[in-house]
């Protein structure tokens, strides 16, 4: 598979499924995200999340790994995104991407992550996965996404993002019309 929007919601079958859980503290323009340590993207910056268990919903997947790997409860979980990697190596894995302003305790680092507070206009996209620079500022603009994305190990080599705006407002003027792809050769 060579273009990202070969890959067709439904029929694709992922070879793993994986939440991302982005925590918001929208009175402090504010995002929870972590520096990874173990895993798929160890060294990357990303939010908290993880595989799904099986016999697990991703909402309580979403609340398990927020927990395991921030140690922060977190309730009231909008879904945001669906998202579908494919790697060249024949690895796959859909991810399901929440996001609250809802959440008790306190951050701390574990084994598998060290969290931090960044501002939502300072978020360090070089130092994440290169798809996170497409679809997260949509979300965290409201705007629910679907991606579809092919790695060459860290490397995108396609992409495919369909973005939804309910609202025509300026902000939504500037979305590009149409499902975006982009192919790297």
């Amino acid at each position: 598979m060579k273009n990202a929007r070969d890959i067709i919601p439904g029929t694709w079958k992922p070879v793993e499924e994986a939440v991302l859980c982005f925590i918001r503290d929208r009175k402090e323009g504010k995002v929870l995200l972590i520096h990874k340590k173990t895993g798929l993207g160890a060294g990357l910056i990303n939010a908290p999340g993880g595989r799904i268990d099986p016999g697990e919903t991703p909402e309580e997947a979403a609340v398990r790994e927020t927990f395991e790997e921030v140690g922060l409860k977190v309730a009231d979980l909008s879904a945001s995104g669906d998202l579908y990697f494919q790697f060249t190596n024949g690895y796959s894995i859909r991810g399901y991407v929440f996001q609250t302003d809802n959440w008790s305790g306190t951050p701390v680092e574990t084994v598998e992550a060290d969290p931090f507070w960044c501002s939502e206009n300072e978020i360090p996209y070089d130092k994440m996965w290169t798809d996170d620079s497409w679809w997260l500022p949509h979300m965290l603009a409201g705007r629910p996404v679907r991606g579809r994305f092919i790695f060459d190990e860290e490397r995108m080599m396609s992409m495919s993002l369909d973005v939804e705006t309910s609202e025509i407002s300026e902000d939504s003027k500037r979305i590009p019309r149409g499902a975006i792809h982009a192919t790297q050769r």
